[in-house]
């Protein structure tokens, strides 16, 4: 096969959209001549100029793609003035919240949304307390404790006797602090450790007169703290468990101005019998004594007065556990916590101190700082949205509006929001309002669509209007300002059916016709171009190689020499 020939079968055999081969290079090389035409370049500027519609086509999807993305920045500006609309437009909301100032320090609270505002006086006479006890030092938290024995007992009822000894659960104050937390009895032991000595010390978990707690201890003799003379018991009680069987438990109390003689008669005439001897005794100086003793010297008793002698222990009740004592607008409280929820509606007290008679004055109003974020959180969000919007419509550096200048959807909205802002609050029939347009709240309207914040305004309207502003922006059933605009907006911002979402649908849509369409077209039409322009323009080169032999033969044909005599 002559070098001509396989190079027209190359040329015939060529079907790829763009060369990968240099036609004009081969036919160079393999004729000796120097190549007449470049078939790879004008292939090239021939395919060139047959894709001028896919240029025109590329540049309106270029066109789309811009549009895509400025409508969905104004659709997401425009979704954010909306949610700020629907935040002013709940009874859940910044208008709905509440702050609490207090008069004074030993009373703070806090509001719930929606509290109805209002003044309330409070009076704290005592707090609420945790109950707690501790025992007599011992030498350190694990010296051996002698054999005793002491029992806990909760208002509720629950119980437990802990004991001491060789081989006991509670050898060691550590031993006792473990095997009272172990119990379940709603209060905590633990071990305090100073310069003097080791003490248990347990407290209740939580405050109050139900959470209170009881210790007693075993006896066979007590003797009980001297009265000097003059003096008398006060108001009291002490409870005692029998030495009998069965046992017999009872409550013995005194009367402000009673004394030992006559608590030794109360004990000894307990029936049944607790099984012990009360004796009562006075010195010559007139002081008052008080011994109690098994009636065999060998059976134990219990007695919970805390300051008992001849026990292992000695526990001293640090505090009792007892109820805040307060009134709320004149209503007497008790509360268990000192954190009093349900004295005042909405309203939760923090005790912290206790003046007997001092009245604490709570004022609950709207939290003005709060709703002052939320509107201005609106204003800066519609400014940002109105911006987006004018930018289509303003002459840029290249002469031009937006790409969005003649979408309707964009022109319609910048006149919607605008319009929005010239909404009117009516009052209620018989009542007048201090704010009824946004003008009235110190928003105005700037000459480019956006608006502007006069702070001073806003914030008297809140200190001193609180219920116009909310009303304006609620409406008497949440139809006010919040809810109009947001109707307007919602034309736009609906996700499946609004302005916004049919018109990005509509550009997406026309988009993937373009590309479907260059797609065809450079299927149809140019895939068959090139092979078409391949084929012509490398069988005109061909052609153009051949022509030097052709002139040589046709030269020797006619007798020509290829040089002259001289």
């Amino acid at each position: 096969m002559s070098s001509v020939s396989a190079v027209n079968s190359l040329i015939n055999g060529t079907t790829t959209n763009t060369p990968s081969i240099n036609i004009s290079s081969i036919l160079a090389a393999t004729s000796g001549n120097t190549a007449a035409l470049d078939v790879t370049a004008a292939v090239a500027a021939g395919i060139y100029a047959d894709r001028a519609p896919e240029r025109v086509w590329q540049a309106d999807q270029t066109t789309l793609t811009s549009q895509t993305t400025a409508l969905t920045a104004i659709q997401t500006a425009t979704t954010a003035v909306a949610t700020d609309l629907a935040s002013l437009n709940t009874l859940t909301g910044p208008l709905a919240a509440r702050t609490v100032t207090s008069s004074g320090s030993d009373v703070t609270a806090t509001a719930a949304t929606g509290t109805v505002a209002g003044d309330h006086v409070v009076v704290v006479n005592s707090l609420a307390s945790t109950g707690a006890w501790y025992s007599s030092l011992a030498s350190s938290p694990t010296a051996t404790l002698p054999s005793s024995s002491f029992t806990l007992t909760t208002t509720s009822g629950l119980s437990a006797t802990i004991a001491t000894g060789s081989g006991a659960v509670g050898d060691t104050l550590n031993d006792l602090s473990n095997a009272i937390n172990g119990d379940g009895l709603g209060v905590t032991a633990s071990v305090v450790s100073d310069s003097t000595g080791s003490r248990l010390a347990i407290i209740s978990d939580t405050s109050g007169s139900a959470a209170d707690f009881s210790i007693s201890e075993p006896y066979t003799s007590w003797t009980a703290p001297v009265i000097p003379a003059g003096e008398t018991l006060g108001a009291n009680s002490l409870t005692m468990t029998s030495a009998t069987t069965p046992a017999t438990t009872a409550t013995i109390a005194t009367t402000s101005g009673e004394n030992y003689t006559q608590l030794a008669a109360a004990i000894n005439g307990v029936t049944p019998s607790l099984g012990v001897t009360a004796t009562a005794t006075t010195d010559a100086s007139g002081n008052q004594s008080l011994a109690i003793t098994s009636n065999n010297g060998t059976t134990p008793f219990t007695i919970n007065e805390p300051s008992a002698s001849g026990s292992a222990f000695s526990f001293t009740q640090a505090t009792a556990g007892a109820n805040a004592s307060l009134t709320v607008d004149g209503v007497p409280v008790s509360s268990a916590s000192n954190t009093v929820a349900g004295a005042i509606s909405g309203v939760t007290l923090n005790l912290l101190g206790a003046a007997p008679g001092v009245p604490v004055d709570l004022t609950v109003a709207s939290n003005a700082a709060q709703v002052s974020t939320a509107i201005n959180q609106f204003v800066t969000d519609y400014n940002t949205a109105i911006g987006l919007v004018n930018t289509q419509f303003t002459i840029g550096s290249s002469g031009t509006e937006g790409v969005l200048a003649s979408d309707t959807t964009v022109v319609n909205l910048q006149s919607t929001m605008e319009q929005a802002l010239n909404y009117t609050a009516t009052p209620a029939t018989g009542t007048t309002t201090t704010v009824s347009t946004l003008n009235d709240l110190g928003i105005t309207q700037n000459t480019d669509g956006t608006l502007s914040v006069d702070t001073t305004t806003l914030n008297n309207a809140l200190t001193n209007n609180p219920g116009d502003v909310q009303n304006f922006f609620e409406g008497p059933a949440l139809n006010g300002f919040a809810n109009s605009m947001t109707n307007a907006l919602t034309a736009y911002t609906e996700p499946s059916t609004g302005a916004f979402s049919v018109d990005l649908t509509g550009i997406s849509s026309s988009s993937a016709d373009i590309t479907s369409q260059i797609n065809s077209f450079e299927t149809n039409y140019i895939a068959n171009q090139q092979t078409v322009l391949t084929a012509e323009y490398s069988s005109a080169e061909v052609a153009l190689q051949q022509l030097p032999a052709e002139m040589a033969n046709i030269q020797a044909e006619l007798g020509n020499s290829g040089s002259k005599n001289s």
